[in-house]
């Protein structure tokens, strides 16, 4: 890698899919405040809702991923419109 063409803050980070728990550990200059221990090392951790791990083009599984209720509240607003 050349000397001097990436930012001070460029580390290693384990980004943490939310929706099944898979990590994986790359680098980045992502800002975060938590870290959690992975293979025996504590990393800076970045979470995120959806990755390749559970992202159903790459699974090939159509699932709904809805952390935030956002299907939720729209049925209860808009699904007794149904006829």
């Amino acid at each position: 890698m050349k000397k001097g063409i990436h930012p001070e803050n460029y580390r290693p980070v384990v980004f943490k899919d939310m929706s099944n728990g898979d990590m994986f550990l790359t680098k980045s200059t992502c800002k975060t405040s938590e870290t959690v221990e992975f293979e025996g090392e504590t990393y800076p951790v970045v979470k995120v809702e959806i990755s390749s791990t559970s992202h159903p083009f790459y699974t090939g599984k159509s699932k709904l991923v809805d952390t935030a209720g956002r299907v939720d509240r729209f049925m209860s607003r808009y699904g007794k419109l149904k006829k």
